[in-house]
């Protein structure tokens, strides 16, 4: 462990402690590790990363992608929004399968 000291304005305060709150627990060194991890993921990537998750209502039974869980008919699930990266056959990456997340391993992700 090692200390840093730097200076946040007060909106970015505000900010830290509002996601430390919502999604660590209060876990601020959690909050900045994920952001930069984050930060890092998106800088020059070659294939597809998921920037966040839309809803949609199942038209069927379906299984979660991540916990394989399945949902049924009339659920509330959340199907994510890819970004592209930089590659040239990024496009013959992006998964071509039905994906779908429930609201537990949407919360998980924090995306």
């Amino acid at each position: 462990m090692k200390r840093l000291n730097f200076t946040l304005d007060e909106p970015t305060v505000e900010l830290l402690a509002k996601l430390a709150d919502k999604y660590y627990k209060g876990n601020k060194s959690q909050t900045v590790r994920a952001a930069l991890e984050s930060l890092a993921a998106h800088q020059g990537h070659d294939g597809w990363i998921i920037t966040g998750y839309t809803p949609t209502r199942a038209a069927y039974d379906v299984n979660c992608h991540t916990c394989g869980n399945e949902q049924h008919e009339g659920n509330v699930l959340f199907k994510p929004v890819f970004e592209k990266g930089n590659s040239p056959s990024a496009i013959k990456q992006i998964p071509n399968e039905e994906w779908v997340e429930c609201s537990e391993c949407v919360e998980g992700q924090n995306v």
